[in-house]
């Protein structure tokens, strides 16, 4: 049966349907009942058609992340791979689709020809280093638990810096390093450059050499470092409650609209925080035990300690 068509289109379930008209009433109310497979229209309910062929995917997704991930059009782009993906792979095989054994002529070619697409993968110099500092990248992401979202950012700032030949002359391990740790400060995850470089091959002192690089030549804000997503780390080491977390978390909020934060070590005014709250709830921690879960020393726990005592009038 012939519609005639209009030229709105509408989106449905991410799919364009073109909108038709009903050939009885000439009425534009038309539904579309996928469960039935029928076309109806909703004033006088003539059915124009009762076949629709469903083009949706037969799986579900309830995130974007398992909608990227589940599309048949290969893998995401990963910026942590060297050729971000986009590379073939001859893999090793000794029958065909059909079940047949290929010939001995015919995997001498394969072989050779595998050797030579591996080859051509790092052919350039860009290319043999991004080979060796995203495979750093990966290995240093492991050893730390780094989410997958900030190694892609650390990725992305370390190609930053080889388009700008920041690389050259300089360790690839240092660049990555400070890459990783750019990455974890703009996206707020709670890792030092302590931890950072406990992990590299390169002391404190390159790395915050070569982040301090990037900062200045690739024009990165750094956002300001908050307190408060530092306590769960150091309860979670300190073997701290919840509940005790939740009443640092509210004092540190406390000290930040009374601006006692500004320009403190956020690693001891979380340390502090804890320790306060430890006290107000009758917790029996020590100022070793949390500053040994901070990496901080007891005396930075005691001068935060005193700071925010003054600052919000605790009565301790």
């Amino acid at each position: 049966m012939l519609l005639l068509k209009v030229k709105a289109v509408l989106s449905d379930n991410e799919h364009a349907q073109e909108k038709f008209l009903c050939p009885e009433c000439g009425g534009i109310n038309i539904i579309r009942d996928k469960i039935s497979g029928e076309v109806v229209c909703g004033n006088c309910g003539l059915v124009i058609s009762n076949y629709i062929i469903d083009t949706s995917p037969e799986w579900r997704a309830f995130t974007q992340e398992d909608r990227e991930s589940r599309r048949r059009v290969g893998l995401p782009l990963s910026f942590s791979i060297h050729d971000k993906g986009l590379s073939t792979l001859i893999g090793q095989v000794k029958r065909d689709a059909h079940g047949s054994k290929i010939p001995f002529e015919a995997r001498v070619k394969m072989l050779r020809l595998r050797k030579w697409q591996t080859r051509s993968k790092t052919h350039g110099n860009v290319d043999r280093n991004l080979s060796q500092a995203m495979s750093e990248l990966g290995i240093l992401s492991n050893k730390l638990h780094i989410p997958f979202s900030v190694r892609e950012e650390a990725a992305v700032i370390y190609r930053k810096a080889l388009d700008k030949n920041l690389v050259q002359g300089r360790a690839i391990s240092a660049i990555i390093a400070a890459s990783l740790y750019a990455a974890c400060r703009l996206t707020r995850t709670p890792r030092t450059l302590k931890e950072i470089t406990r992990y590299s091959s390169y002391d404190r002192k390159e790395v915050a050499r070569c982040y301090r690089l990037l900062i200045r030549r690739l024009g990165l804000h750094m956002p300001v470092p908050e307190p408060q997503l530092r306590v769960p780390k150091i309860a979670a080491k300190a073997g701290i409650g919840a509940r005790t977390q939740q009443t640092a978390v509210e004092i540190l909020k406390k000290a930040e609209r009374a601006k006692a934060t500004a320009g403190k070590h956020p690693m001891g005014l979380a340390a502090a925080a804890l320790y306060i709250a430890c006290v107000i709830n009758h917790k029996k921690h020590t100022q070793k035990t949390i500053g040994e879960a901070a990496g901080v020393t007891e005396v930075t726990i005691r001068n935060s300690f005193k700071n925010l005592k003054n600052a919000l009038d605790l009565d301790i």
